[in-house]
This record gives C-alpha cells, sequence and structure tokens, in this order.
C-alpha cells in the first residue's frame, strides 16, 4: 500500500513516501480502514521536528522546515518516540476487514477514528499516529471501539477534517464545562482547534470572544465569534480584569498572563497547545487569588467523540477545509500549513 514513513526527527526529508507498505493485519479485536482522507494536524509537525522533547523551548514554528537542534526522542507521552512511524491523527474511511471479536457486520460501515485510543485506566492511552501508525496510508487497523460509524452527507474530505481538531475543541469545553450564555475568549481561532471550537462554544449557546489576525476575522466571525480581536491586542486594556467566565487556549507563549488577568474569579482555563511557546510567565497571586482553575486537556472524555459524532449527523457543525492535497504532495501539504494563511483545516486525499 502507499503511506508516509515518518523516519525520525527533522526535517521534511524524514517523511518517506512509499508504495510497498504491507497492508496491516487487524488484531481480534480491531478492524481495518481503507482510509478515504487524512487531516493534517500540528501534532504531526510537533513530533517530526522534536518540539515534544522537554530539550525544547520555542515556539512551533521555530525549526518547522528543517527540524529543532538538541531535540531529544522524549515524545509527548514521555516515552521515547519510534520509528518509522505512519502519521495521521483524522482518518476518514470505510471498514473492508474485522478480526475475530469484532461482527463481520460492520464490514461495509463508513467511519472517523476516535485518534486517542483508551486502555485499562483513563490516562493509559495510544494517540492514533503517535504511538500507533495512523492515517496517513491506504490502510490503517484501530480498535473496533474507536471507529464511529458516521452517517452523513458530507464528503470523505469534509469528514476528515472533523476528529482531532474538533476532538480537541470539544474536549476543553467539555472540561471547562462551558455554559450557555458565558463568555469564553477562544485564542488561535483561525486554525483547525480554534475554528472548531468558534463552532463549538457557539453552538452550546456561549458568547465568544475570538483572537485571529484581521484578515481571517470575518471568516471567524461567520462561524460564531461575536467578536475577533488582534493577535497582540492589549487584553487587559480592551476587556477589564474580570470579564470572561473561561478561556480556551492553544497558543501560550506571552499572552498566557494577560489571558489569566482578563478571567472573573472563578473563571476556567483550559489549554492544548502552545504554539506561540510551551513556557510561560505565571503570577501565582493571580492564580490563587482569583481562584482560577487551570486545566490541561489531551485525553478526551469518554463522551467527546460520540457527542461529536451526533453534532455532525444533525448538521449542528460544518466543516471548515482550505485545501486539499494528495497523499503523495505530503510536503506540500505540510509547507502550505505553515504558511498559517488559511482558516480551518489541511485535508489529505487518498
Amino acid at each position: 500500500m502507499r503511506a508516509v514513513l515518518l523516519t525520525g526527527h527533522g526535517g521534511y526529508d524524514k517523511l518517506d513516501f512509499r508504495d510497498d507498505v504491507p497492508v496491516p493485519i487487524p488484531e481480534p479485536n480491531d478492524v481495518l480502514i481503507r482510509v478515504a482522507a487524512a487531516g493534517v494536524n500540528n501534532t504531526d509537525i510537533n513530533t517530526r521536528i522534536g518540539w515534544y522533547s522537554k530539550a525544547v523551548a520555542e515556539a512551533t514554528d521555530v525549526g518547522a522546515a528543517s527540524g529543532i537542534a538538541g531535540a531529544q526522542d522524549d515524545g509527548w507521552s514521555g516515552a521515547a518516540f519510534q520509528f518509522p512511524r505512519i502519521q495521521g491523527a483524522d482518518a476518514c474511511g470505510r471498514i473492508v476487514a474485522v478480526g475475530d471479536n469484532v461482527d463481520p457486520v460492520r464490514v461495509g460501515e463508513r467511519v472517523l477514528v476516535e485518534p486517542v485510543f483508551r486502555g485499562a485506566s483513563s490516562f493509559d492511552i495510544l494517540y492514533f499516529g503517535s504511538e500507533v501508525d495512523g492515517g496517513f496510508a491506504d490502510y490503517t487497523c484501530v480498535p473496533s471501539l474507536h471507529a464511529h460509524r458516521v452517517n452523513s452527507e458530507l464528503s470523505d474530505i469534509e469528514l476528515a477534517s472533523f476528529p482531532c481538531a474538533y476532538g480537541t475543541a470539544e474536549n476543553i469545553l467539555t472540561r471547562i464545562n462551558l455554559q450557555a450564555g458565558e463568555r469564553v475568549l477562544i485564542t488561535g481561532a483561525s486554525g483547525g482547534v480554534g475554528s472548531a471550537a468558534v463552532q463549538l462554544a457557539k453552538r452550546r449557546g456561549a458568547e465568544v470572544t475570538a483572537i485571529a489576525a484581521d484578515a481571517k476575522a470575518d471568516i471567524v466571525r461567520s462561524l460564531g465569534a461575536s467578536q475577533v480581536v488582534q493577535r497582540d491586542a492589549n487584553l487587559e486594556a480592551l476587556f477589564g480584569q474580570e470579564y470572561f467566565d473561561a478561556a480556551l487556549d492553544i497558543v501560550g507563549g506571552s499572552q498566557f498572563g494577560a489571558i489569566l488577568n482578563v478571567l472573573k474569579r472563578g473563571g476556567r482555563y483550559g489549554v492544548s497547545g502552545a504554539i506561540s511557546g510551551p513556557i510561560v510567565d505565571l503570577d501565582l497571586r493571580t492564580l490563587y487569588l482569583k481562584d482560577l482553575r487551570l486545566i490541561g486537556c489531551t485525553v478526551l472524555e469518554p463522551d467527546v467523540f460520540p457527542n461529536l459524532v451526533s453534532y455532525i449527523e444533525r448538521g449542528e457543525i460544518r466543516p471548515v477545509v482550505a485545501a486539499t492535497y494528495d497523499l503523495s504532495d505530503i510536503v506540500k501539504a505540510q509547507e502550505a500549513f505553515l504558511t498559517k494563511q488559511h482558516v480551518g483545516k489541511i485535508v489529505l486525499s487518498l
């Protein structure tokens, strides 16, 4: 089969497009999926360049084309990353075979892959495309439990834009328990997770303030933002020190402290990214005197992905696809992704 193998940390030369990779064989509780489309995510690039290493303190765009000097093999989970690896946390396709313990009636189902595979305990997980092979291939094997049947008129490309970005966004909103009528601040609102979060927060009835570039403001408003402010805006000057009930942050970096300052007392801050830099300044007085809650969000809550599929099937959220590339053009797709000129998702077609 065709597949893209990540052969090590570094530049685009570590992405090896092959057409002679063996088709995987499903384990007893697995299904084999013929992949139709797979989305491109920050995590693909972060893993390639070694950004998850604790030795790295820079923003994600540093060394995005060539890799980051000094990066170690400690992955996001803390364990050494195993090469070669087929990446791709997003996948839409159809089940073509099943393991011995899976009902054969599942063959032919159109499915979305839930990208976080849960084990015996809540935090005993494997990430699709990281600890196990992912969607950048003609075929992939996943646990039957994490292959969710989806009934939708959307195209494969459109459906492949949902799993990672929308799953991440819905998980943060679930963790911070965002309610109708609350004010929420969303950073990185033009990217995959951010644009998903705007839609999903609006779906909950929240009042959304989004941070995005001026050139992308109209599109972000069309997704449900009540107002859009620039990335370098002085948040405290605009909103004062107690305005937002909650914040959803995927950017990190220098605005971290300002975000905490504009939260109300008892406010909630959910984070699942740090594209502007993982090392931030925290004034502990702000944290404890305002009774804030800081919540890290990686492992999806059990109801998040089934809920997401139901939103898709009912047409309550819509895909935002910026561009499509063939699997063989993965380098061009990542180059386009790194320009950050798009809104929404870049998707690979298989």
